[in-house]
């Protein structure tokens, strides 16, 4: 049984009990994902499964065989960071760092939940085949990934860059 991470093939832990995130960290030395609170309410683990974001604490190894995973890690190219990666840099998107993975993760996952149309509690429209990316949508978006530094302006603009322009 396998499962595909960053576009490799690795296997399952044979123990079904172990987390998503306590494979990539402790078996594939993928440091990325960080260990917050270890419950699902601090968004430091968020990896992509199949495109979607999921919190890699709250996900057992086991349910992603057969699936893709994505960690920031996986995000870069061979042409260089990804464009939310280069996005954080440049508008101080971090203090400490220790969200930073799962808050790019997290970004990258709501974009393309937004242009699918996903509403969320605050999308006005919710008939629309793709949502505007406004300053509330983003704040909505993205509330659950808590950063303890407080660099949340520099966190909204940088996906606000990336990911559209937002309207007040």
């Amino acid at each position: 049984m396998t499962i595909r991470i960053n576009n490799s093939s690795v296997e399952i832990p044979t123990d079904p009990r172990v987390s998503l995130l306590d494979h990539l960290r402790d078996h594939l030395h993928l440091f990325g994902a960080k260990k917050g609170c270890n419950q699902g309410a601090c968004g430091a683990c968020t990896v992509l499964l199949d495109g979607e974001r999921v919190l890699s604490c709250l996900t057992l190894a086991v349910q992603c065989e057969g699936r893709e995973v994505t960690t920031v890690e996986g995000l870069a190219s061979t042409e260089g960071l990804h464009p939310l990666q280069k996005a954080f840099i440049e508008h101080d998107g971090f203090q400490c760092g220790y969200c930073t993975p799962g808050q790019i993760c997290s970004a990258v996952g709501m974009d393309r939940e937004r242009r699918r149309g996903v509403p969320s509690h605050v999308t006005v429209d919710l008939s629309a085949d793709t949502v505007a990316l406004s300053h509330d949508e983003l704040r909505e978006r993205m509330s659950g990934n808590l950063c303890r530094c407080g660099a949340y302006n520099g966190i909204v603009a940088a996906v606000a860059e990336t990911c559209g322009e937002t309207q007040p």
